[in-house]
């Protein structure tokens, strides 16, 4: 996701002519509006060429779509049925995932591309399926499917190995809602024995592992970084109240804590896992955005930033962030226009070394589709970068 949250900023920063080179600028705030009662995500590719999402058809039916600048918005059709939706896409844009219908009606999970067109990817031996996530390469497709006993089971897909259930955590049923930029992490949630939802990450050397809670019943994950070593998300504490939690397998689950009230959400993470964004309560139970850092803890980005806020206006959640921690997209009120809206906040800081010289020569990452100058670690995600041809940054 990081890698798609990425690029909507670049595209959005580029249509509204702001320069996104640097690492420390005056820190701006962009209002984008709004598209009408029936908007839906919409999931862009790493390199930002290939928007995919779903709209309504002429017939009336919801069907996925992939749009490019040269092509326009294609039409990606179903699986025989009459609707579909695009929830996923690799970082060309080349591969696409989500479900669509069968001639007997029943969603199915599907991968795209241009020359096979849409692909069944099968159940569990149920009726149903649904693909949520998908790697970097487009190799590794991740969701749910029903088996046999029509219970939910989050599974991981690639071509040699068909889709595989990955289990639940004692329960009957799991979903998998994000996977690492090279396939080998997945996460999502899955029952226990006592029928409570527990965020889950796996591994094929260590299987569906237990990330607990915060003392309560119920955790999902809303987030991971790039190489999979950071999940972030919510988990209710003894007092029955969510409250947002950064993982990691040293440091275990850990509570954000929330900004005076009682309850947080972590919804995204930056690339090396550092930074976390998200939304939490203050003392008076309204909403709020939220950055924390393990220096500075949680902020309230309506105190950090009130100088770029309009009287009356107000950040309520933050939903992602780049893989710098630079940008920060979100929903909030802006009382100039007396309407929720979404915007875009460059915090005119990069946290992460981005590197200064934008005329070194860099190589666009396979991975999370960022730049970096070392041709062995990406400086972002830790992992080896090749396969991609070297640029120029800054340049044609």
């Amino acid at each position: 996701m990081l890698r798609e949250i990425y690029s909507l900023i670049r595209a959005l920063l580029r249509a509204s002519g702001v320069e996104t080179k640097g690492s420390s600028e005056q820190a701006t705030l962009t209002w984008l509006g709004t598209l009408g009662d029936d908007d839906q995500t919409l999931i862009i590719s790493a390199d930002g060429s290939v928007v995919v999402g779903w709209a309504e058809s002429a017939d009336g039916h919801q069907r996925a779509f992939r749009w490019t600048a040269d092509g326009g918005m294609e039409d990606l059709g179903t699986l025989g049925g009459f609707q579909s939706e695009a929830h996923g896409v690799s970082a060309d844009g080349s591969v696409v995932v989500g479900w669509a219908d069968n001639a007997a009606g029943n969603p199915r999970a599907f991968r795209w591309t241009a020359a096979t067109g849409m692909i069944d990817l099968g159940t569990l031996g149920g009726w149903e399926s649904n693909a949520w996530g998908v790697s970097a390469d487009g190799s590794v497709v991740v969701g749910w499917a029903k088996n046999a006993d029509g219970h939910q089971r989050a599974f991981r897909w690639t071509a040699d190995g068909g889709m595989e259930d990955l289990g639940t955590l004692g329960g009957d049923c799991s979903l998998a809602t994000g996977v690492s930029a090279d396939g080998s992490v997945v996460v999502g949630w899955a029952k226990n024995v006592k029928g409570d939802k527990h965020a889950f990450r796996w591994t094929a050397d260590g299987g569906i592992e237990d990330l607990g809670t915060l003392g309560g019943r119920e955790s999902t994950p809303e987030g991971i970084s790039a190489d999979g070593s950071v999940v972030v998300g919510w988990a209710e504490n003894a007092a029955g109240n969510p409250r947002a939690f950064r993982w990691t397998a040293d440091g275990g689950m850990e509570a954000l804590g929330t900004l005076g009230g009682d309850c947080s959400l972590a919804t995204g993470v930056s690339a090396d896992g550092s930074v976390v964004v998200g939304w939490a309560e203050n003392a008076e139970g309204d909403e709020r955005a939220f950055r924390w850092t393990s220096e500075g803890g949680m902020e309230d980005l309506n105190i950090t930033y009130a100088s770029l806020l309009t009287p009356g206006s107000y950040l309520g959640q933050a939903i992602a962030i780049s893989p710098d921690g630079r940008y920060i997209v979100g929903f909030g009120w802006n009382a100039a226009k007396k309407c929720d809206e979404a915007f875009l906040l460059d915090t005119g800081i990069v946290l992460i070394d981005q590197r200064e010289h934008d005329t070194r020569v860099s190589i666009k990452c396979r991975w999370c589709g960022m730049d970096t100058e070392d041709s062995t670690i990406c400086v972002w995600c830790k992992r080896d970068p090749s396969g991609m041809q070297p640029h120029k940054r800054g340049g044609s």
